[in-house]
């Protein structure tokens, strides 16, 4: 029995040598080997996070972590867990938008300067459009962003992008949230200088705001949230074999029903856009006695 000790310890001593490290840290070494992985219950609920939300990020993560999991750790902790095993995403590029300007008409001066941040619901709101394809042709998406909470207010879709698609985006937003008197910015595409875009505008007090030609960061938080759209939900599937029903219930269901109510956003402290939105009426309502 000694003698096999012996030897072993002696290959030990030999490896050592080889390698040119120390016994002392190789004991050391050997020992943190035998206990349990210090961060193996945070990984597993890292790697839970992602396997229900392939799309989220470290910082997402660790929001995820905070709001439904009590985590109190470090941020960074997070980060290097994702770094060291493989779990960070990945970078894509964002979609470019497809409007066009109407050189003859008169477009609006930029009011809000890139300041995308709102104090309340229905003071900002942004709108844009995007094109899917489709086994029945292109699908156009209207959509209609609150600046306060990045929910997606107003959403229309339809096989054209005339006007009337815009419009009818606006006004559902405005019915569904009895809204009025906002600032509603847009890029300088023909459907927002068209006259029926603005008399809409006009009849609801709003004051229209409109991108500097050429300048797509004018509208940049808009254009994020279809980049969103397209990196978290189209890129993934084969949308142009697919009917073009089967694509609009599939866009409606990611918006309505993961985007504004269950995905992380991180501007918001990590709240889904509905959920913020809720909070804030919750604290305005009278307290009972």
């Amino acid at each position: 029995m000694h003698k096999n000790q012996d030897k072993a310890k002696h290959s030990i001593k030999n490896m050592c040598k080889v390698l040119n490290i120390s016994e002392a840290g190789y004991y050391k070494w050997l020992r943190r080997q035998s206990r349990p992985y210090k961060y193996e219950e945070l990984l597993a609920k890292i790697r839970q996070i992602r396997a229900d939300n392939p799309d989220y990020g470290a910082y997402r993560i660790y929001l995820d972590l905070q709001l439904n999991q009590g985590y109190t750790g470090s941020y960074y902790v997070i980060l290097k867990l994702c770094k060291t095993h493989k779990l960070m995403l990945k970078k894509t590029w964002r979609p470019r938008g497809i409007t066009k300007v109407d050189p003859a008409a008169q477009a609006s001066a930029n009011l809000i300067q890139q300041d995308f941040s709102a104090e309340a619901p229905n003071q900002k709101w942004l709108g844009d459009i995007t094109e899917i394809p489709t086994a029945g042709g292109k699908l156009y998406v209207a959509g209609v962003l609150d600046c306060f909470d990045g929910a997606i207010v107003g959403l229309q879709m339809a096989d054209n992008m005339r006007a009337e698609l815009c419009v009818d985006a606006f006004t559902s937003a405005t019915n569904k949230h009895q809204a009025y008197g906002m600032i509603f910015h847009s890029d300088r595409g023909s459907q927002y200088t068209s006259k029926l875009y603005r008399d809409t505008l006009a009849r609801y007090g709003v004051t229209q705001s409109m991108s500097a030609t050429g300048r797509c960061y004018d509208n940049a938080r808009m254009e994020s949230f279809f980049a969103t759209l397209k990196k978290e939900c189209i890129y993934k599937l084969k949308t142009e074999t697919m009917r073009m029903a089967t694509v609009k219930s599939l866009v409606f269901r990611f918006i309505e029903i993961y985007y504004n109510r269950r995905r992380i956003y991180t501007p918001n402290e990590g709240y889904p856009p509905l959920v913020k939105r809720s909070l804030y009426y919750q604290q305005r309502l009278p307290q009972v006695a």
